[in-house]
């Protein structure tokens, strides 16, 4: 079987070919657009979360957490839940909000915390704003958090808050 080289080529006629290329069904490639690369990313970053150890490599978990929540227009509140030895079993987008707040319900995080059988938990949630300063909000719902779980014996280990450019961990903090 003979394999036409210039035919396989034409299908990369008019792309930037210092692009990232996306292959279609009918088999052509196209240059991909910017929400697919951020998508692709953010599925590698998971991939690598996934089944770590979150406390010999916390490197990757705040790329991560910066790429999935860090340029969002809206608030998220999302769970990392671990297992007993703290490695990744899940990332959990939680609740969805404003501009400026979310709701979080204790109960529910609870009842995911169980589904998942979590033996711990990180909290992580981002400020469009650009501010990681943690509000006193924020430290009400950590502790009201964190008791609503230790009732189930799931430890509550940190709370990120998160922005495009920064993030602060609330354990380093003192407010854990």
């Amino acid at each position: 079987m003979s394999h036409n080289l210039i035919s396989s080529l034409s299908a990369f006629d008019g792309i930037n070919t210092h692009a990232l290329l996306v292959r279609e069904i009918a088999g052509r490639y196209r240059q991909a657009q910017d929400s697919e690369v951020l998508q692709a990313a953010q599925a590698l970053l998971a991939a690598q979360l996934r089944g770590t150890d979150v406390l010999s490599d916390p490197v990757i978990v705040r790329t991560f957490l910066q790429a999935r929540l860090g340029t969002l227009g809206y608030e998220v509140f999302a769970v990392v839940h671990l297992d007993a030895q703290h490695r990744v079993i899940d990332f959990v987008e939680m609740f969805r909000g404003t501009l400026t707040q979310t709701s979080v319900y204790p109960r529910e995080l609870v009842k995911d915390a169980l589904r998942l059988n979590s033996a711990a938990v990180i909290l992580v949630h981002n400020h469009p704003s650009g501010s990681t300063t943690p509000s006193s909000a924020d430290e009400r719902l950590t502790s009201t958090l964190k008791t609503a779980l230790g009732l189930v014996d799931v430890r509550v280990l940190d709370h990120f808050v998160v922005a495009a450019s920064a993030m602060t961990s609330m354990a380093e903090s003192g407010l854990i």
